[in-house]
């Protein structure tokens, strides 16, 4: 199964990017999936189910641990057509 995550954390700042922001650009990056886009307003990442929860987990525990007040996310089943 593979699956897509979409993401944002918060709080914002739109003059630098907060450590959470970074700390979670580093997690899906560095993470075994297939395909990355990070962007200021929300994040993507898709892979195996696996890859894909394990940096979910990752993701929530280091971005709230470097100060995100809130993480936003939405995980989907990829089919083989989508993309």
């Amino acid at each position: 199964m593979r699956l897509r995550v979409e993401f944002t954390t918060e709080p914002f700042d739109l003059d630098e990017a907060p450590p959470h922001a970074l700390v979670a650009r580093e997690v899906v990056e560095t993470a075994a999936l297939d395909a990355v886009d990070v962007g200021p307003f929300g994040n993507t990442a898709e892979g195996g189910a696996d890859a894909v929860l394990d940096a979910v987990d990752a993701l929530l525990r280091k971005a709230l641990a470097a100060g995100a007040t809130r993480v936003s996310l939405q995980v989907n089943v990829v089919g083989e057509g989508d993309k």
